[in-house]
């Protein structure tokens, strides 16, 4: 996965486990894509200060998805659903296919979206 789209997600899931001053900093570098230099002359400290921010933000973030897991089971249901879709648009659109298979497919889909859950 793309670093800048984990990270993001990462933020999303766990952002509140940061203090607000470090979801600021960390939005405005990852999410608003600020350099680390402005944001360094608002604050009015170093640059090397507000990268150590981001990089600990980012080792937190890591260690909380390594305990909880939250965005892995978040992307796997999104894959089961793009599949359920997908199955569900091929029965509308292929009159040749059987609607017993693709229920079936459909039903395990789901099973495994409610097991990741």
């Amino acid at each position: 996965m793309e670093k800048i789209l984990r990270q993001t997600y990462l933020f999303d899931f766990y952002s509140e486990l940061l203090t607000q001053h470090q979801r600021d900093i960390y939005e405005e570098v990852v999410c608003n894509d600020t350099s680390f230099s402005e944001v360094a002359q608002r604050e009015g400290v170093s640059r090397q200060s507000i990268h150590e921010l981001v990089r600990k933000c980012e080792r937190q973030l890591d260690a909380y998805e390594e305990k909880l897991h939250m965005m892995e089971r978040f992307l796997a249901v999104k894959e089961h659903v793009g599949l359920i879709r997908k199955e569900a648009e091929g029965l509308r659109s292929d009159e040749n296919m059987d609607p017993r298979r693709a229920g079936e497919t459909i039903r395990g889909l789901c099973d495994r979206i409610l097991e990741e859950l």
